[in-house]
């Protein structure tokens, strides 16, 4: 039986493995941000692959596409992250830690997720029974204040020229920004969607939990839109798939659930949200945000609209966010650029848009944790991932099992026949009950060893991940045999 997966274990094999590192570790590090080593980027590769061909390859009403990470400041005006995008926190008197206010508690369960400015600035009003979360210290707080989120840059060659600009904290933005330019340059009619998958950037107060959230980040987010009126059915659709995928892939059903939103939860601009959680092993095991799907309605076209008639209060301003106001004069957003009209049903409109968004680099953490097990083997403890075949970042590994007797020679042959059709491993060092203990850490669903019975016969061992049972196969037919197994 598995026992209980900590998180000290998933953070101890990705260091041991190279799954991920502590980005710029020989300086001490770099607190919340990661390198993905050999392993752990081809894992991440394949998470994303996945992603993808669920979400746009596999149907025929999604188009992808990649923009900028640098975007025009008044994007970020119009989207609300320019004025309301940050947290509040406060800070304890007796230790000095700085913390969200949605993170204090009073003995009851914790918010984890940004709530708006407002709630927590409501919420800040009686501090006077919340816990430090790293003294215990009750009450004994600084007045809140507002903490910015976005990261700034600049943009320019001199002092002159310089645009004060942002990095992206959502990659949402940018398919919203490009909706009009997708419709004139495609063939796609509403209802479609538009997927990205991206860096995004959050100046996080409170960072967590190895790569649960970090300040430099992935998501995998789709933008469907689709006519009003529509919108519950598309929202029921898309929370069903993506739930489904999870499963798909692995993920055990008992550690997955979801989390309606309550109404004071919603974000200004959702009808409804749901979140995808799943049971972390923070603490005793902790139910979080792995994705969340939102029914965003038209407020982000309607927006960008409004910015768009914006423009000009940009340059009398010079780029002042601050003393700029969305113009809304006339608004009739009907008969805006970023409008749709079906020239079926001779209706214009404005879409609505149901979007689920996740987080590449949460998502195969949950994979990790999911897959990573112990047992007992002849009195030896073997850990092993128990990945999914498709993410599994070697598939096969090739070992000799001596280095001596044309051994060495045939398996190079093999593994260079392999290495072009699957993600190969080869391993001539150490006894092979080691060398095969290092696959299973790394979650290699198959192992091939070149043994005294090839020379004789051409078959080789192929011992299995999970189960550990070996078959003879002929080596001019580890291709098929390997395909069927791996289904690809």
């Amino acid at each position: 039986m598995a026992k209980i997966t900590k998180l000290d274990d998933i953070v101890s094999l990705c260091k041991r493995r190279g799954f991920i590192f502590q980005s710029s570790e020989i300086y001490g590090g770099l607190a919340s941000c990661y390198d993905y080593g050999p392993l752990g980027v081809e894992l991440k590769r394949n998470v994303r692959a996945a992603w993808w061909n669920s979400v746009v390859q596999m149907r025929d009403d999604v188009v992808g596409l990649d923009s900028s990470i640098l975007m025009h400041p008044l994007v970020w005006k119009a989207s609300g992250h320019a004025d309301k995008f940050a947290d509040v926190i406060v800070e304890c008197k007796k230790c000095n830690t700085r913390s969200r206010v949605d993170h204090l508690t009073s003995g009851a369960e914790e918010h984890t997720e940004h709530v708006p400015v407002e709630t927590a600035m409501t919420d800040a009003a009686a501090l006077d029974k919340k816990v430090c979360p790293n003294c215990g210290q009750v009450g004994q707080f600084t007045e809140p204040m507002a903490f910015r989120l976005m990261f700034e840059t600049q943009m320019g060659a001199n002092v002159d020229d310089t645009m004060r600009l942002f990095l992206r904290p959502e990659t949402a933005q940018g398919i919203f920004a490009n909706f009009r330019n997708v419709l004139d340059s495609t063939r796609v009619r509403i209802p479609f969607g538009i997927a990205q998958i991206g860096k995004s950037f959050r100046n996080e107060v409170t960072t967590k939990a190895f790569i649960f959230r970090t300040r430099e980040f992935e998501q995998a987010e789709l933008e469907f839109f689709c006519e009003p009126g529509t919108d519950d059915e598309w929202y029921e659709h898309w929370r069903q798939q993506r739930f489904e995928w999870y499963l798909s892939l692995g993920i055990k059903k008992e550690n997955l659930r979801f989390r309606e939103h309550d109404l004071d939860e919603l974000a200004h601009y959702a009808k409804a949200c749901v979140d995808v959680e799943y049971r972390f092993p923070f603490g005793s095991g902790d139910w979080q945000e792995l994705e969340g799907i939102a029914n965003r309605t038209d407020f982000d076209l309607r927006q960008h609209q409004r910015g768009m008639r914006t423009l000009n209060s940009w340059f009398e301003k010079k780029g002042d966010l601050s003393q700029i106001e969305l113009n809304s004069e006339a608004d009739n957003y009907h008969k805006g650029p970023l409008s749709y009209f079906d020239d079926q049903t001779k209706k214009r409109y404005i879409p609505y848009v149901i979007e689920p968004s996740a987080g590449i680099d949460r998502s195969a953490l949950a994979f990790l944790v999911d897959a990573y097990d112990e047992e007992e083997v002849r009195g030896e403890t073997r850990n092993l991932l128990r990945f999914h075949h498709s993410l599994a970042p070697t598939k096969v590994a090739v070992f000799p099992l001596v280095k001596k007797d044309g051994m060495p020679e045939i398996a190079v042959k093999i593994y260079d026949d392999l290495k072009g059709h699957f993600t190969c491993f080869y391993d001539e060092k150490g006894a092979v009950g080691r060398r095969y203990r290092r696959q299973d850490e790394a979650g290699t669903p198959f192992c091939i060893t070149v043994d005294g019975q090839t020379i004789e016969d051409s078959t080789v061992t192929v011992r299995q991940r999970d189960s550990m049972e070996q078959v003879r196969v002929a080596t001019d037919q580890l291709k098929n045999y390997l395909r069927g197994e791996l289904e690809l």
